[in-house]
């Protein structure tokens, strides 16, 4: 089996991985005719998604043809009373409290409770200004928050001589002092996943990126607000394609713990989360995180239905592109396929709550590396279903295997070092409910 070269490293941690999948709307099905073939099975492609396929019910708005999430942006300041004051802008995700994520319309992600054990960094403590009557007659108190990203270094994605591993690569987001995307309330014990997407007070530079995030593609800061009225700010963000128990889903990704996975990812590299509880772990004591899968050296090629992995994302996403609402040949490739299309673990609407409830937007890469054998015999297949992939790791590593970081080479299969801030925005045809395969023996842990 050929090794992967060593310039994929950025040491034994910076591996990479990103997600995605793909959609489709009013009448529009996946693998029409006038859809390429590695768009197949990514659900609706077109129009608006339904809200009753939304698991984050605070979006305004999905446009399928614009790959964009619409979220409420919300102000904060970062660094106050220091000269490093400046104005952020943030989104809200997740919260670890079930009735507050039903109240702000997030994901409810009770994992969070736990993502500062040994690692108190991976959470900031931010404080409410608290308005006169005057000042806010009915809106978002500002938020100060310690730390804030710095937007404004160039992102770079440059191919290898295959597509990946990339010859050079820097992430075009980086984590300031006291910057996390996870915040806790002074006085409360609730975390929420708040990430700031951009800073300043405009104008807002949605095409090169140096004050906003690398998948934010629009802004809009709402005026003063009417009597008895109230308009939202927002921001339309890249979102990203996977599958979840056969389904094809949404995300979207906005920090990373590695910079190789934050370049990959368009997301914000903070080194804070590299040690966030834990690697390894999932439905285990303490265990913020929850497993992803994604695929080294799948298949490639726009008509090709089983188009999936890093390779397929550097020949077919555009990756080493900016990405912008311009940039319609970027949003048109990953519409239709051209995405890692990563396979994601638990998943807001699975049926057990056991499995519903165990989710969490900090996921723990779990990457898969084609054997030698699997690539000639075009074993390679694109994969969906979470328990198909323990299934296949478990009893036919003649096909796949893990892969270690630091060498490229062939590793036992589990996790890679690599941790990712992947919020769920929705599903793009059924709601993921069940896994398609019964585990294996001693394939996973606990018992399914």
């Amino acid at each position: 089996m050929k090794s992967l070269p060593k310039r994929w490293l950025f040491g034994a941690a910076t591996l990479a991985l990103v997600a995605f999948a793909a959609v489709m709307v009013s009448g529009a099905l996946a693998g029409a005719k006038d859809t390429p073939g590695a768009a197949k099975g990514l659900g609706q492609l077109t129009g608006l998604l339904p809200r009753d396929h939304l698991t984050t019910e605070s979006a305004i708005q999905v446009d399928l043809n614009k790959e964009t999430v619409r979220l409420p942006l919300y102000k904060g300041i970062a660094y106050k009373g220091t000269p490093q004051q400046e104005t952020v802008w943030y989104v809200l995700l997740d919260a670890s409290d079930a009735g507050l994520a039903h109240d702000l319309g997030v994901n409810y992600a009770p994992k969070l409770a736990n993502i500062a054990i040994g690692d108190p960094e991976a959470v900031q403590t931010v404080t409410l200004e608290s308005p006169a009557p005057d000042q806010n007659k009915f809106g978002q108190a500002v938020v100060d928050f310690q730390g804030a990203p710095d937007f404004s270094p160039t992102r770079i994605a440059e191919p290898g001589p295959t597509g990946f591993p990339l010859a050079k690569f820097q992430p075009g987001a980086v984590a300031g002092p006291g910057y996390s995307p996870f915040i806790r309330i002074a006085g409360s014990d609730v975390v929420y996943n708040a990430p700031i997407v951009a800073t300043g007070d405009g104008p807002f530079d949605v095409t090169h990126h140096t004050n906003t995030g690398d998948r934010v593609l629009g802004v809009h800061i709402a005026g003063p607000q009417q009597p008895g009225q109230y308009e939202d700010s927002w921001v339309d963000m890249l979102f990203v394609k996977g599958f979840d128990a056969g389904q094809p889903i949404l995300y979207l990704s906005t920090d990373a713990g590695q910079p190789l996975t934050s370049v990959l990812e368009r997301s914000t590299y903070v080194p804070a989360l590299d040690k966030a509880a834990y690697n390894g772990g999932d439905d285990f004591l303490g265990s913020a995180r929850e497993r992803l899968f994604g695929f080294v050296n799948g298949q490639t090629g726009p008509d090709n239905p089983n188009a999936q992995g890093f390779v397929n994302l550097v020949k077919d996403g555009h990756a080493s592109e900016d990405a912008s609402a311009g940039n319609t040949a970027l949003i048109d490739a990953l519409r239709n396929g051209g995405d890692l299309l990563n396979v994601f673990g638990d998943f807001p609407t699975l049926s057990d709550p056991r499995h519903a409830d165990a989710y969490s937007p900090l996921w723990d890469a779990q990457l898969g590396l084609w054997t030698d054998k699997a690539v000639k015999a075009g074993l390679n297949t694109r994969q969906t279903d979470e328990v198909q992939v323990f299934n296949l790791a478990a009893s036919r590593p003649d096909l796949i295997t893990g892969i270690n970081p630091a060498t490229g080479q062939p590793a036992p299969y589990g996790a890679t070092g690599v941790d990712i801030n992947c919020a769920v925005i929705g599903f793009t045809d059924k709601a993921p409910t069940a896994n398609l395969a019964v585990p294996l023996p001693n394939s996973q842990f606990p018992p399914r």
